[in-house]
């Protein structure tokens, strides 16, 4: 192979490089984008104009800048106080209740393809208030390793019933990949078919997951608080 071939592959090597060093990311992708328009010999305007349409072409990416700035905005104004306080009202309830009762809501509305923004747009915002809250009605008070496991449960339970229950709406994205896959192949399938097949996974691993956390949270309340309740008891 040329070498001048394989020198176009710089720019992969100073993002291993700097991102192994841990230096700035964005400056890493520029650089390497940089230098690589360098070796290729690309002018320029050519550079520009490529990182320009490179960039229109994609914008729909930069949404997630608009869920940043609109979930911000809603913390500062009180959200988090807002979930929190409306999870006081349901005495007796646990984290690992309010991540159930959060899966089977999300599965119901991902199979009708409606999103809620996510982990950053929803969940850390309310959920995980909620969930919070939940264990702190009773006066407890949540441990750092306790408050780390809810975040994952719930980052989680978000994850796996988005994942199953997306491909529950008829002509999804999902369904649409399966179906143009399967179709050069000799096997034509029907939209409104995959969906049916796939709602048996999505019901299964939403109540495993329900199940796991449910017992992850118990194990945490027994672990963290039954310290917590010791240590009060020797005050």
């Amino acid at each position: 192979m040329d070498p001048m071939e394989l020198l176009k592959l710089l720019g992969i090597v100073i993002v291993v490089v700097g991102f192994a060093c841990k230096l700035d990311s964005i400056l890493v992708i520029m650089v390497a984008a940089v230098a690589t328009a360098l070796v290729a010999g690309m002018d320029p305007v050519s550079f520009l104009e490529t990182m320009g349409s490179s960039f229109v072409s994609n914008r729909s990416m930069c949404v997630f800048i608009m869920t940043f700035v609109i979930t911000g905005t809603l913390e500062r104004n009180g959200l988090k106080q807002a979930a929190a306080a409306l999870m006081n009202k349901f005495k007796g309830a646990t984290a690992g209740m309010v991540l159930a009762a959060y899966g089977v809501f999300r599965v119901v509305f991902a199979a009708f393809n409606v999103g809620f923004g996510g982990v950053a747009g929803f969940v850390r915002p309310v959920v995980m208030p909620m969930a919070q809250a939940a264990v702190e009605s009773d006066g407890k008070k949540v441990a750092p390793e306790q408050l780390e496991n809810i975040k994952g449960m719930a980052a989680g339970m978000e994850n796996i019933t988005w994942f199953f229950g997306q491909v529950l709406f008829v002509g999804g994205a999902g369904a649409l990949l399966v179906q143009n896959t399967l179709e050069p192949l000799g096997y034509h399938v029907e939209l409104i078919g995959l969906a049916s097949v796939a709602v048996a996974p999505a019901i299964i691993a939403t109540i495993a997951a329900i199940v796991y956390y449910q017992v992850l949270d118990r194990k945490d309340t027994k672990r963290y608080h039954s310290e917590q309740l010791s240590m009060d008891g020797d005050k």
